[in-house]
């Protein structure tokens, strides 16, 4: 097969439109080359002592550390993201290296008794791993990948996203310096049909770890399947933000917003429908108006924005189209004028949950509230739909808390809180959301195999 290596990409910067660099675009020779590159580098990788392979790990976070501004402003220009979220994912990224640092010392097995001798586990590495990540989060979903890969003793090709290369590239760079030997990162910018497929079909390629759509999703595990070959797969999302009428709701609606709205609701957790129970529906519409007007929309790098642009005209076309045909808008926030993806947030009321704002992944700035009476029908509704990754339930009843959170079929959920993500606790949804966990130290057993030896005595 041709590779794509004589053409160029394009990369454009969302909040102007204009081109911000333009990169070789590579293929399937590209994509095997770097294959071969981690093959050879993974002996030494592998058998490297694990508190040298440690060393390796901090040093790249204090690396991240150092550079940390310059990488802001590059994922804030190739993103699109306000620059003060940038600077927290970039501080993350950092983390997770940090975090993983203290893995490869703590790779534990077990001995089991046994009749006749001794028997133990060990985590072995499984080889080279194929990553592919979105154009969301760039470098933290990369480094959730790449640091618990490193840190058993893979080695790793990364392909991000076609629209936002930037930083990765920038990352392999900073590794390489910080002393990672050459090979055990690679990076390798094309698109997702030629490398990606490539990644997934190539038979040095032990494992793949992606995120992005669930549609894409399916495609690798049908593909990986050929080979039994290991995947984790984080995949779309449609989360619920659950507020009961006992909740605090002047701060369930404080936080509703960016709950959606962050990333420009380019988020696989974006609480993206807003369950509220019918007695406070009043209250909680008119407090989460008040919260939207003082929603500040625009320029990424200017440091008071809290929302930037959608990702692509198409992208901003997709969007658009879930408020035609008589959507039911309650009220629409703004946005920018002139150059760039702008979408004004806006918020959807009443919503079915049979209605298409309510059952697909808009992965834009558009939030539905749905009615429901009782706590039977929240849970009937949280749990109608494909997706399980996340969700929130806000309450002051702590026995409904736990009974509602019990219930609900999703990943990662949180109480009087729209967080879902941390460094240390497991990442990952139920049903159509995915397979496998990222973060945390149940990450690392997605990254090794576990091997049984008996001794006999």
């Amino acid at each position: 097969m041709a590779t794509s290596s004589q053409t160029m990409l394009r990369v454009i910067e969302p909040a102007t439109e204009q081109m911000l660099t333009e990169l070789p675009h590579a293929g399937v020779e590209e994509a095997d080359a770097a294959i071969a590159r981690a093959k050879e580098a993974l002996p030494a990788w592998r058998a490297l002592a694990p508190g040298d392979r440690a060393r390796v790990l901090r040093a790249i976070s204090d690396a991240v550390a150092a550079h940390a501004e310059e990488l802001a402003v590059l994922e804030a220009r190739n993103v699109g993201k306000p620059i003060g979220d940038a600077r927290g994912e970039i501080g993350m990224v950092s983390d997770t290296f940090e975090y993983y640092a203290g893995a490869p010392e703590r790779l534990l097995g077990e001995t089991i008794p046994v009749a006749g001798g001794i028997d133990m586990t060990f985590r072995e590495p499984l080889g080279v791993i194929g990553l592919i990540v979105p154009w969301n989060f760039p470098l933290p979903i990369a480094s959730w990948k790449i640091a618990p890969a490193l840190a058993a003793g893979n080695t790793v090709v990364l392909k991000p996203a076609e629209l936002t290369p930037l930083t990765a590239l920038e990352l392999e760079r900073i590794a390489l310096e910080a002393g990672l030997p050459e090979g055990v990162l690679n990076v390798v910018v094309g698109p997702g049909r030629i490398v990606g497929e490539r990644l997934v079909e190539h038979p040095e390629v032990a494992k793949v770890a992606f995120t992005g759509s669930t549609a894409v999703g399916r495609r690798i595990g049908e593909l990986a399947a050929q080979q039994i070959k290991r995947v984790t797969l984080e995949l779309g999302g449609k989360s619920a933000n659950v507020i009961f009428a006992d909740a605090d709701i002047a701060a369930a609606a404080l936080a509703a917003p960016l709950a959606v709205f962050g990333n420009a609701g380019q988020d696989c957790c974006a609480r993206s429908r807003i369950l509220v129970q019918r007695a406070a529906l009043e209250e909680f519409m008119s407090e989460l108006e008040a919260a939207m007007k003082s929603l500040r929309v625009g320029d990424p790098l200017d440091e008071q924005t809290e929302v930037g642009p959608l990702i692509s005209a198409d992208q901003r076309e997709k969007v658009a189209s879930y408020l035609e045909d008589g959507a039911p808008i309650a009220f629409r926030g703004t946005a920018p004028e002139g150059p760039g993806y702008w979408f004004a947030p806006t918020v959807l009321c009443p919503v079915s949950n049979v209605d298409r704002a309510a059952r697909e992944e808009i992965f834009g700035p558009v939030a539905a509230v749905i009615p429901f009476d009782g706590e039977e029908e929240a849970i009937r509704l949280a749990n109608d739909t494909i997706y399980g990754l996340s969700g929130s339930i806000w309450t002051q009843n702590g026995a409904r808390a736990l009974r509602v959170a019990r219930a609900l079929e999703s990943g990662t959920l949180s109480v009087n809180s729209n967080t879902s993500v941390r460094v240390t606790t497991p990442f990952g949804g139920f049903k159509q959301s995915g397979l496998g966990r990222e973060l945390g130290p149940h990450a690392l057993d997605h990254y090794t195999e576990l091997k049984n030896v008996f001794v006999a005595l």
